[in-house]
């Protein structure tokens, strides 16, 4: 019988646990995140698009062989309703030396499902030159 899966109460418990079982390297922990749909997608930095659970699992296996990956989120926007969010987002990823941090810039989409929130698609591309601080717009400015 298989192990009984946690419930996350929202699309932001889900991406902490997330980023948190990519820097412990825990495949089984990672891979419970997922919607159980075989038409789940993740495009990692290289550009690989990988469809299905089989698929992400192995590819996120070979990652894990070289140790967690310690991402630090930054500069979240979100785009939500009752079934689904959007969040986009600067990854950092710490690398041993501190010259070769890089910036990736990311999208997840989640969708509650009768088990809770559950990934259906984490899509990450490596940014260019260093993050900018996050642009926004004063309440008070008017446009038009």
């Amino acid at each position: 019988m298989p192990k009984a899966r946690k419930q996350f109460g929202t699309a932001d418990d889900i991406e902490v646990a997330l980023y948190d079982a990519i820097g412990r390297a825990d495949l089984d922990a990672l891979m419970a995140l997922w919607a159980d749909d075989e038409e789940i997608v993740c495009i990692h930095p290289d550009g690989t698009r990988l469809i299905g659970y089989a698929a992400i699992r192995a590819s996120w296996e070979e990652i894990f062989t070289r140790g967690g990956v310690h991402i630090r989120p930054t500069q979240l926007h979100v785009s939500q309703n009752t079934m689904n969010a959007v969040h986009n987002l600067i990854e950092t990823v710490n690398t041993t030396d501190a010259q070769r941090d890089i910036h990736i810039i990311a999208t997840n989409v989640y969708v509650k499902t009768p088990l809770g929130w559950r990934i259906v698609l984490h899509h990450a591309s490596i940014a260019p030159g260093k993050p900018r601080p996050e642009l926004t717009t004063p309440s008070s400015t008017v446009l038009h």
